[in-house]
């Protein structure tokens, strides 16, 4: 599955538009998203991660780990999530690798922003359309999760942070990474509270908006090119 997902990656997403570099959609999230669609059975379940090893020579198999309901997907047919603020974000919660733990992730946004890797419009910007989405739908009961819930559940953090700042795939002038980002947080948080089969939603609103990445750069740098001839030609 994963070799398969790899070539998919790279040939279709990467290389047949020009290389590194050149690709509009996030390789690694196309990845996830193959692995997601084509094998959605081996993706979750009770059957993941399981160890099939003889233990000291009894006979007995013990898992790796083993796979449970994350509090979003709790959430999302209808249960209470009673996991505390704390638990989110110390990461003492399930969830895939690497999206649990808040402060993991913070770190690693330190990181990117001091290298300069990342931008911080853009992640301020996914925040802060998450944020807003999912107080406009907590207001009118439509979900019962909080604003800080939502940002904290799942890999909105992770993705936030890792995914959408990719500066090959995301907005490149600095007013479209604010459009870019926001939009991001809305259509995550949309995806999550509106599609009753599918409890995440960020890696979905991160690929819908790599399409949109350039036209955001166009209409930016359009605006500019009008405003600029126009005050030239009322001299």
């Amino acid at each position: 599955m994963m070799a398969i997902a790899i070539a998919f990656a790279v040939i279709f997403v990467k290389e047949i538009f020009g290389g590194t570099g050149m690709n509009i959609f996030n390789v690694a999230l196309a990845a996830r998203a193959f692995l997601f669609f084509s094998y959605p059975s081996k993706m979750s379940g009770d059957s993941v991660w399981i160890a099939k090893e003889q233990i000291f020579g009894l006979g007995n198999s013990l898992p790796d780990t083993f796979t449970a309901a994350t509090p979003l997907g709790l959430a999302n047919v209808g249960e209470k999530v009673t996991t505390s603020l704390n638990d989110m974000i110390v990461g003492l919660i399930p969830g895939s690798v690497g999206e649990t733990s808040v402060i993991a992730i913070a770190i690693g946004a330190v990181i990117l922003l001091w290298t300069g890797v990342a931008s911080w419009k853009t992640m301020l910007s996914v925040f802060v359309g998450g944020a807003l989405t999912a107080a406009s739908f907590n207001s009118i009961g439509m979900t019962e999760l909080t604003w800080f819930e939502h940002l904290f559940l799942g890999g909105f953090c992770f993705g936030a942070v890792f995914m959408a700042t990719d500066p090959v795939t995301s907005a490149r002038t600095e007013t479209g990474k604010y459009f870019y980002g926001l939009l991001i947080g809305v259509i995550a948080i949309m995806i999550r509270v509106l599609n009753p089969g599918y409890p995440e939603g960020m890696m979905l609103a991160i690929l819908l908006m790599n399409i949109f990445a350039a036209l955001f750069d166009y209409l930016v740098v359009d605006r500019n090119i009008r405003r600029r001839a126009k005050r030239v030609l009322n001299k």
